[in-house]
């Protein structure tokens, strides 16, 4: 599967998750001088925003794209020294004890070791550092998950399909407190709210579905004309809806520190 997104759409498209982004930094206590690593930066929007609350500080932002990490280098561009851009896996941080705090929006239920991923995190933190994060969680997407399945199984998509999983993890509140205790954290909080996004039209719909949820479905499927054909058949569902061209997403807040 191809680590790459279509940045330019994602930068353009990314208005829900800009929003739920920006709630999670409203939960900063901040001083202004803190390091804080961007786990999974994507083109940047929201990590011009926290280098706006860190006058003083300065954020390291990683992401796995290449496309994503260009694009955030424009976007940021007026930041200067204060920001560091890098290719990271999340699964392989290299930090030990650096980071005051760590802060992560829509990116770590595309990890799908998550056991690995926390102690990473975990390891990248300075003692008495802290974690306030956000990733898709318990039901989420639901609807539009179901459908994609049953057409990938389906006589006209499914030799696409054969090897093929869900390349997402969306663990519940619970589990998810389990996991970050297990790596280490204390006075952990978690919790799934819903986060119902509507969509204003077909287009809309099928350009945000391609390349935000369903971009590693749509890879499988090698020829543009046919890709095309299972969008159609999911806006057409998705028409019916109601309200129509709507989105159940649901999103799973985590918070601890490191003793």
């Amino acid at each position: 599967m191809s680590r790459e997104w279509n940045s330019t759409a994602y930068h353009r498209l990314s208005k829900p998750q800009v929003g739920w982004g920006k709630k999670v930094l409203s939960r900063l206590r901040l001083r202004g001088s803190e390091v804080v690593l961007d786990a999974g930066c994507g083109t940047g929007r929201l990590t011009a925003e926290l280098l706006e609350a860190l006058p003083k500080g300065r954020v390291i932002g990683i992401d796995l794209s290449g496309n994503m990490l260009r694009l955030a280098r424009e976007h940021l561009a007026r930041f200067e020294s204060r920001v560091s851009l890098a290719h990271c896996d999340l699964l392989h941080l290299p930090f030990d004890n650096v980071f005051d705090g760590i802060v992560s929006t829509a990116a770590f239920h595309w990890v799908l070791d998550h056991d690995r991923l926390f102690a990473g995190l975990y390891h990248a933190l300075v003692p008495g550092g802290w974690l306030e994060a956000q990733c898709g969680g318990g039901p989420n997407i639901t609807r539009v998950r179901t459908r994609a399945n049953s057409l990938a199984a389906s006589r006209e998509f499914a030799a696409y399909f054969a090897d093929f999983r869900e390349p997402w993890l969306f663990q519940d509140a619970e589990s998810a407190a389990e996991t970050l205790c297990h790596a280490g954290f204390i006075d952990v909080e978690t919790s799934v709210e819903p986060a119902l996004t509507f969509l204003d039209s077909a287009e809309h719909y099928g350009e945000f579905v391609r390349n935000i949820i369903l971009r590693r479905h749509l890879e499988n499927i090698p020829g543009e004309f046919e890709r095309r054909r299972f969008m159609a058949r999911l806006t057409e569902q998705a028409a019916h809806d109601d309200p129509p061209f709507s989105l159940d997403y649901w999103r799973l807040n985590l918070r601890g520190r490191k003793a």
